[in-house]
């Protein structure tokens, strides 16, 4: 049982960390699902992306989403064919996972909902000038992202901070994993990595604070730290919701101090 404030922040981040046996697990899952692409498809290159890759995915697994980058022959792309290749790619995971109860179309993936986990399937195209464009079947258009130069990013990011940022940016998400996602994920990882640049962590309890007091006038202007896109907060769309996120990491902030 942890009986200081510091020993408590390090049980804290030894609680969101992964099991050995589900890091076996997620590997072994997430080759023989872009083995099943590769099968059917031209595929030009594939990798795993997202919070896992960038080491920033928070414990429990069974609430997390694994996510694989397929790069695709530019012959299945379509000015307006967004959600067709969802859907294809769709009907070739069906074709092997066939006892999987859930396998649907969401927004730019498609998701495999196993009993232990999620992964979320990306097929994308390489891009003009560098990067990815990926579908989005909500807003009917291509995405240009870069999964590759983010995992650059916060790979060098956290060697600059002495191996701390990754750890205290996943005790943020953990706290905003309990009240309930307020801030989508990697809004909320952008914005830390944001507010700590050029900045010295000294400590977790320290680093904890100084984000939260921070965040409280950042939050509503984040950017892509590769350079694409847009701000990461548009999906704020309504005062209240802005408010709601101000008092909580007010709240936060002043539990805190």
């Amino acid at each position: 049982m942890a009986t200081t404030i510091l020993q408590g922040f390090n049980k804290l981040r030894s609680n969101l960390e992964i099991t050995s046996l589900q890091e076996s697990t997620v590997s072994t899952r997430q080759t023989n699902i872009r083995q099943v692409i590769e099968s059917e498809m031209s595929v030009l290159d594939s990798f795993l992306t997202g919070s896992y890759k960038r080491s920033t995915m928070i414990a429990p697994l069974s609430g997390a989403d694994i996510d694989i980058a397929v790069v695709l022959d530019p012959k299945y792309y379509a000015y307006d064919g967004h959600a067709s290749l969802l859907d294809k790619v769709k009907r070739v995971l069906r074709k092997t996972y066939t006892k999987t109860q859930e396998i649907s179309r969401n927004g730019q993936a498609v998701t495999i909902t196993f009993t232990d986990f999620k992964v979320d399937v990306v097929p994308s195209f390489h891009r003009q000038g560098g990067g990815y464009l990926i579908p989005d079947s909500v807003s009917k258009r291509w995405t240009a992202t870069d999964p590759k130069k983010h995992v650059d990013i916060w790979s060098a990011s956290n060697k600059a901070h002495n191996g701390d940022l990754i750890p205290l940016t996943k005790m943020l998400k953990g706290w905003n994993k309990s009240h309930s996602w307020l801030l989508r994920s990697f809004h909320l990882e952008a914005l830390t990595l944001q507010i700590l640049n050029n900045v010295t962590i000294n400590s977790f309890p320290s680093g904890v604070r100084y984000v939260l007091d921070k965040a409280r006038s950042n939050y509503k202007s984040v950017f892509d730290p590769a350079g694409y896109g847009g701000n990461l907060a548009d999906y704020i769309d309504t005062t209240s919701k802005a408010e709601e996120i101000y008092k909580r990491l007010d709240s936060a902030y002043t539990k805190a101090v």
